[in-house]
């Protein structure tokens, strides 16, 4: 692995300069433009990056509803925020605003400077046991958080693009491996065939949960079902899936009932992992990788539920880090064994990014798929989604 990701920092990725100089002037006109809105919308000027000024504008100026209180006042996050967003116009524009500020001073202005002067190319570094679970981090710059759930985000992918001898980015993506490990770990035949049977996983669980026939679960539903998946994995309470959700406790503490009932080798294995965790002071990898839970120990009731949440979530994520990592290992061997002229170029927490020219496109596909998805058995088996394109806006 050391070998791999040495590589991988010393090949760097290509970046568009002019790009990424046309993204700078849109901002800087964007940002000018939305401070004057949020002004007139205000009927006031202040400094929208203080939280303090915001919140006495937001809560006492325009009298907004307040939902959520810290130790210096009201809050202004984007939980707080979202939760008022129909309230007043101004939400969306400040939004709109930290997340173009956010960008511009973290990515659009930085990634020009960090460009080597030799080879044009930015190189970070990896970081083998950067996270607690063992998944691979990245620091300077740090290359993994590049957002890409909101189109603004997916604006600064396209600033990523093929060495002058490349063609295409190809990006290879595992399909929600967590759960797949959660299925095979804990033996549970329903997870384990809807995975194997190509279904939808967050509507075969709506379907499960809320007694709905599966080609009759709507978007709402599912969206309930997506909530209630990954919040087992992440050891999540009632509490939690009630302000993921927006509903009532009692309702998500119904949920969770549901989803155990339908699931039920799922609260075995759960139940299993924190009593070992409990008697051993570790939880393991599927790999045999260990984790320490010093928290379980402890006098304080918050700190021990935090450790029951990690014996339950280091064995799935865990497990995903290490196949992540035998995947990429095995992948790039792989290409250098059938001489291809194709990259590993960046590993971003379940994806890989290579670039390549275009003729091999269809090779290094193959490649990539029967070394991510066997590289490892497991018995809902792994599956890898693929895009390739002119740059990582994929």
């Amino acid at each position: 692995m050391i070998k791999v990701l040495a590589d991988m920092e010393f090949r760097g990725v290509n970046i568009d300069i002019k790009y990424l100089s046309s993204l700078i002037k849109e901002y800087d006109i964007n940002i000018k433009n939305l401070t004057k809105e949020i002004f007139r919308l205000c009927d006031s000027e202040f400094n929208i990056n203080s939280t303090q000024q915001l919140a006495q504008i937001l809560y006492e100026k325009l009298k907004l509803q307040a939902t959520k209180k810290t130790k210096t006042g009201y809050s202004t996050d984007a939980g707080a925020l979202f939760s008022i967003y129909d309230s007043h116009p101004v939400i969306e524009k400040v939004l709109d605003y930290r997340e173009k500020v956010k960008l511009k001073n973290t990515y659009i202005d930085v990634l020009p400077n960090l460009i080597d002067p030799l080879d044009k190319r930015v190189h970070t570094t990896y970081n083998q046991l950067g996270t607690t679970t063992g998944r691979i981090s990245s620091n300077n710059p740090n290359l993994q958080n590049i957002p890409v759930r909101t189109e603004l985000g997916k604006q600064i992918r396209k600033a990523f693009i093929p060495g002058e001898s490349y063609d295409l980015l190809l990006s290879a993506d595992y399909s929600q491996i967590e759960l797949r490990i959660l299925a095979h770990l804990s033996d549970d035949g329903e997870l384990i065939e809807a995975f194997n049977s190509g279904q939808d996983i967050h509507a075969r669980t709506a379907s499960e949960i809320f007694g709905v026939q599966y080609d009759k679960v709507d978007e709402n539903l599912r969206r309930k079902a997506k909530a209630i998946n990954f919040g087992i994995i992440y050891g999540m309470t009632e509490f939690g899936l009630k302000s993921r959700l927006a509903i009532s406790e009692e309702e998500a503490r119904g949920y969770i009932r549901l989803y155990f009932t339908r699931y039920p080798r799922v609260k075995n294995y759960i139940n299993g992992l924190i009593q070992s965790a409990y008697k051993n002071g570790f939880t393991t990898t599927m790999f045999g990788r260990k984790r320490y839970i010093r928290e379980l120990s402890s006098t304080n009731a918050n700190l021990r539920n935090l450790g029951e949440r990690l014996a339950v979530n280091t064995p799935i994520q865990g497990s995903a880090a290490d196949i992540m990592k035998l995947a990429t290992v095995v992948l790039y061997n792989t290409l250098k064994k059938e001489k291809l002229d194709s990259n590993i170029i960046l590993h971003v927490h379940d994806e890989l990014v290579l670039e390549l020219k275009e003729e091999d496109l269809e090779r290094v596909k193959d490649i990539v798929r029967d070394s991510m998805e066997n590289c490892v058995e497991i018995k809902a088996r792994l599956k890898v989604e693929m895009k390739a394109a002119k740059n990582w806006y994929i």
